[in-house]
């Protein structure tokens, strides 16, 4: 199922591969987890994922100040943020890939760690790699090493260290890479999405690996996301969203997060752009009609006589369903009228010599 999500139809837009971001919005409550993958599966998104850390393989306790809004989330230190969230283990994890088994929708967590990867594997089609470990080479290489498609962000990155990631994945043994378009700002303000990088790096990329993006911009008050319409029309494979049961929640990623309504609406959307598309072969049967009834036929603009030549001022192009298409006037000039033809009457293939 994945693999169509990323090579099946040929245009991205399609068919992207929706991942609900939920990340540790559950708070570090194992049934708000469950309920927000039960919600994720509603909206319709095809994986729930999640975060795997612990605080202290993470972030320094000393020098890692905070890089979100603080007005949302006060917490000044990236240790002491994730601090709060880091208590889930493999039996959390087990349980909740189980859950997502049940009802039929993938189940991802973003590994922060050697550990985690391995934690992880047994559990998950794919990996993803998030923005800020893009230059971690031991993870890169852990990753890889499960040859498993990989998912990388590729927010606050040059295109020369993203080559020089995608590389070392590939050594490593990664199967199938899809970079994710991203800006590492919590939240990103609607000037600052560059969504026009998409297009970039399918020209630049796009020859050995899968192109998505990665969205931290605020659902409009309406819920709608015009950022992952922009990014789907692009021809964004695989799109991550933030995901959660409530966005006036304090936290860091609950105030640019989506609930199941806004996703809902937003694959509907897309369902009506797929059939707004249609396939990359041009069906001219839907056109039957119009190409029978519609186009001009060659009529006659005056009496003609037979055995009198037929010139370009005895003929007219009417639309029609009789006679022969104005596509063939060539090769009815100059020839020799068979029969009478009346004025107005169309001219078939064998009204003349």
């Amino acid at each position: 199922m994945l693999d169509f999500y990323l090579n099946g139809v040929g245009y991205g837009f399609l068919r992207p591969y929706l991942i609900a971001e939920i990340g540790v919005n559950h708070g570090g409550d194992l049934q708000r987890a469950k309920d927000l993958i039960r919600l994720a599966h509603e909206g319709g998104a095809h994986a729930a994922k999640f975060q795997t850390y612990k605080a202290d393989k993470l972030a320094s306790k000393e020098t890692a100040p905070a890089y979100w809004d603080t007005s949302e989330e006060p917490t000044k230190t990236q240790h002491e943020l994730f601090s709060k969230y880091d208590g889930f283990g493999e039996k959390e994890y087990l349980e909740l890939a189980d859950y997502c088994s049940e009802l039929g929708i993938d189940f991802l967590s973003t590994p922060f760690d050697l550990e985690s990867v391995d934690l992880l594997d047994p559990l998950m089609p794919l990996f993803k790699i998030a923005s800020a470990d893009l230059t971690n080479v031991p993870l890169l290489r852990k990753v890889g090493a499960k040859k498993k498609p990989v998912l990388m962000s590729v927010g606050a990155s040059s295109h020369e260290e993203i080559s020089n990631s995608v590389e070392i994945l590939k050594e490593a043994g990664a199967t199938q890479i899809t970079l994710l378009h991203c800006v590492l700002n919590y939240p990103t303000p609607k000037e600052h999405a560059q969504l026009a990088q998409i297009p970039v790096l399918i020209e630049k990329f796009g020859e050995e690996v899968s192109i998505g993006y990665s969205d931290h911009v605020r659902p409009n008050d309406d819920g709608s996301m015009p950022a992952l319409e922009i990014a789907a029309l692009a021809g964004a494979r695989v799109i991550e969203k933030h995901f959660t049961d409530d966005k006036t929640a304090k936290g860091n990623d609950h105030y640019h997060a989506m609930n199941s309504e806004d996703l809902y609406r937003f694959m509907s959307r897309l369902a009506d752009y797929e059939s707004l598309q249609g396939g990359p072969e041009l069906d001219l049967e839907v056109q039957k009609t119009a190409i029978g009834n519609a186009r001009r036929r060659i009529s006659a603009a005056e009496p003609i006589a037979a055995g009198s030549a037929i010139t370009e001022q005895s003929l007219i192009a009417l639309r029609g369903n009789k006679g022969l298409e104005i596509s063939k006037w060539d090769s009815v000039v100059g020839k020799t009228a068979v029969r009478d033809i009346a004025e107005g009457e169309s001219i078939s293939e064998g009204d003349f010599s």
